[in-house]
């Protein structure tokens, strides 16, 4: 009989366990506490959406519409996508709900993304992301707020140290118009000299060219008219009020006038958390405003504007957590010890104190079960203990052994 080949993960994915796990859940939770105090409100969504949706807010002629995104086709014959980032979904749910109400929203979400791209390190084909966005909401105040809560969550996750909050603003609807026009004439001028893919997007995204890393268009790029030239009033008074409103915050921040987003529903903000400690691929966080997103989706013009955040690449950030084991270790021995420790355990647990069984093995193996656990005390249920209504507790710390009745285990385990 032919054995069994031992089934792997599928390339790009990753099971996360162990100190991974520990890095993967403080990245969320800190990000669901902070959410609250900013009063952003949870929202979740399909994991797959029709693909139009997708290819409206992302454009038809991107990369990740191209050639990242895992579409198939259902057996009812309809095209589906798994999402490959959150704020289409966003704002589909909005449409689709009639959320107009509501507004301004604030909703926050987290969870799995999928993208057919290169794995590499912090990078998956299925990854998952935080993501924080305010809808109904013109004002300045709305994109300082959103940049307040990033700042906040790294603050808090005590990853900042090396961090830099890198600003642009992308004008209003004139401004940007404007700008594109200089900067298709600007680069036109050098089309013989510039590399394949911003020759390509010349015809179709010439915004992008400001992003590229090759090295023939980097003097082209960096002699490119920057966005201040052609701001209107209004939207220098826009980016005013932001750059202000982060000032009286404390948020730090540089300009840098090369940061764009390519789609013409973006405005006004546009953002990137970025550091050197994740070599080449340095952005940790990143968002801006985009007034025009609703439109593309075929609804009303609604401004938003929003970040999203790899929940794997905050966690290589992070220091190496503490693993903190549990309260106790119950070892019983001998018939009827087993039932009287998970009565105990019970009442431990709806207390609030953490505990696990050791259910076999002699007791030396038992006790290297709770070292190796991490574990504060090892509780043993004898069969004379469990006559006399007591249990043994060892402190793992000071080694320390001392007879507590079942009654008073969980005021002595609790202090």
């Amino acid at each position: 009989m032919a054995k069994i080949q031992t089934p792997q993960p599928v390339r790009g994915t990753q099971d996360i366990f162990g100190e991974d796990q520990e890095r993967f859940q403080q990245v969320v939770e800190t990000f669901e506490r902070i959410r609250r105090l900013y009063g952003f409100k949870g929202v979740q969504m399909p994991v797959f959406e029709p693909t139009a949706v997708f290819a409206r807010s992302l454009g038809e002629t991107t990369d990740v519409v191209s050639k990242e995104m895992y579409s198939f086709e259902d057996r009812g014959g309809d095209s589906l996508t798994l999402r490959p980032e959150f704020t289409a979904g966003i704002c589909r749910a909005f449409l689709s709900n009639g959320w107009q109400q509501h507004m301004p929203m604030k909703l926050s979400t987290h969870g799995p993304l999928f993208r057919y791209e290169r794995p590499q390190k912090g990078r998956y084909r299925q990854f998952h992301q935080l993501d924080a966005e305010i809808i109904g909401a013109s004002e300045p105040a709305a994109d300082v707020e959103l940049l307040c809560f990033a700042d906040q969550l790294l603050k808090e996750l005590g990853i900042d140290d090396g961090v830099t909050l890198q600003l642009n603003t992308l004008g209003d609807a004139e401004s940007r118009d404007a700008w594109r026009s200089a900067l298709v004439e600007h680069f036109s001028d050098h089309q013989a000299e510039l590399s394949d893919d911003s020759k390509t997007r010349l015809a179709k995204n010439p915004l992008r060219i400001l992003d590229s890393k090759a090295p023939n268009d980097r003097p082209i790029v960096d002699a490119a008219p920057t966005i201040d030239s052609y701001l209107t009033a209004e939207a220098s008074e826009f980016f005013a009020q932001v750059t202000e409103g982060l000032n009286s915050c404390n948020v730090a921040w540089t300009r840098d006038s090369s940061l764009v987003r390519g789609f013409d529903y973006y405005r006004h903000t546009a953002f990137e958390f970025v550091t050197d400690r994740l070599g080449a691929q340095g952005t940790v966080l990143g968002g801006g405003r985009f007034d025009g997103l609703m439109e593309a989706l075929g609804g009303p013009h609604i401004p938003a504007v929003g970040w999203a955040a790899g929940i794997e690449r905050l966690g290589m950030l992070l220091d190496a957590p503490e693993m903190i084991g549990p309260n106790a270790i119950f070892v019983p021995l001998g018939e009827g010890c087993e039932a009287a420790a998970m009565k105990l355990m019970g009442e431990l647990r709806r207390s609030g104190l953490s505990c696990e069984m050791a259910y076999k093995g002699n007791m030396k193996k038992r006790m290297q079960k709770a070292n190796a656990a991490g574990a504060a005390h090892v509780v043993i249920i004898g069969e004379n203990e469990l006559a006399n209504g007591v249990v043994a507790v060892k402190n793992l710390t000071s080694g320390d052994q001392r007879e507590i009745v079942f009654d008073g285990l969980v005021e002595a385990l609790a202090k």
